[in-house]
């Protein structure tokens, strides 16, 4: 097996290779992503280790973990970037062992970082990266045109991308993965240095891409704005998938929720009434809110719309009732990777 060398950017397509068997995972209408036992050391750090994980096609998988986790070592070889030690990898049912040409040729690959070619002007850099991939002249310009006006880089088209902001790089850097149309999108730390602006239209394409069928695979440290993008979630640690889960399955996890009231012995009266363990009820006079809080951990949605319809059975006087964190948020805090770091 060959060992490809990390990069910045996405390589252009390796000339075409006549295989006699190529290892293929299922046909068509499997996963857009296959992970089968992977593991990858640098020396004796083990990065990762006998991970495996699917991703399905026209949906988007979240990646989550700690720094140092392995995510982006697991990027690199989903992008045929970096071979594994041992294990597979399939995407879009091809090994990158096998054929990397034709896994090159349907990834759409975004490092954290946007890497070289900063003496190019952001159009170039679209122009040369459609080349790479054996873009015909004529469909290039449009498609380049496309991707400008896609993530508002029409205004930058002529500047040299060295001038760039951080957030500015981070939306060529997407323009750049999505230039030859891929059906498996792999960004590690999109939304890095963007503003709220274009983080709503990171959202917006990565979500569109999924409807189109596309495979999605996104790692981000952001997990409020990741929870709206994803319907997957893959919880790695130390170099393994610990968890995974289906973000509507999330919402039967237990998370905090937190209520507020118009009238504070009102709040307390009914608690008491109904049982509600909790760790005592503020007044609003020591809240930003100003009214009265109190914070419940409840073990699913379901519990919580209960509690709500009985608190206004018994006249609480509820003016606010909520999740304190996302579903996503909760269920990494809860993990022991969050344990371990401090996040409680």
């Amino acid at each position: 097996m060959t060992q490809s060398t990390p990069a910045d950017g996405p390589p252009p397509p390796l000339p075409p290779v006549d295989h006699a068997s190529p290892q293929r995972a299922p046909g068509p209408e499997g996963p857009g992503i296959v992970a089968e036992h992977v593991s990858r050391a640098f020396g004796s750090v083990q990065a990762v280790a006998d991970l495996s994980f699917t991703a399905p096609r026209g949906a988007v998988t979240a990646l989550v973990g700690p720094n140092g986790c392995g995510k982006s070592t697991l990027m690199l070889m989903l992008a045929s970037l970096l071979a594994p030690d041992s294990g597979r990898v399939f995407v879009g049912g091809v090994d990158p062992a096998e054929d990397s040409a034709a896994v090159r040729a349907q990834v759409g690959w975004m490092p954290d970082q946007f890497g070289a070619w900063d003496s190019l002007r952001v159009a170039e850099v679209l122009e040369v990266m459609g080349r790479a991939y054996f873009l015909p002249t004529a469909p290039l310009r449009g498609r380049v045109d496309e991707l400008l006006e896609l993530l508002d880089l029409v205004p930058l088209a002529q500047q040299p991308a060295h001038v760039l902001s951080r957030g500015q790089k981070q939306r060529l850097g997407l323009a750049r993965a999505l230039v030859h149309d891929p059906q498996v999108l792999v960004l590690d730390e999109p939304a890095s240095g963007l503003d709220p602006a274009s983080r709503r239209r990171l959202l917006q394409v990565v979500r569109s891409r999924a409807a189109d069928g596309a495979t999605v695979l996104v790692s981000s440290h952001i997990l409020g704005e990741l929870e709206e993008m994803a319907d997957h979630v893959v919880f790695m640690d130390g170099g393994r998938a610990v968890d995974a889960s289906s973000l509507r399955d999330l919402a039967a996890r237990p998370r905090p929720w937190r209520i507020s009231s118009l009238h504070h012995q009102a709040l307390v009266e009914a608690l008491d009434q109904l049982q509600v363990r909790h760790g005592g009820v503020v007044a609003g006079d020591r809240t930003t809110s100003g009214h009265a809080e109190a914070v419940v951990e409840l073990p699913d949605d379901a519990t919580a719309a209960r509690l709500l319809a009985d608190l206004t059975a018994a006249g609480a006087r509820i003016i606010g009732f909520g999740p304190t964190t996302g579903r996503l948020e909760a269920a990494y805090l809860a993990s022991d990777a969050a344990q371990r770091e401090g996040a409680l």
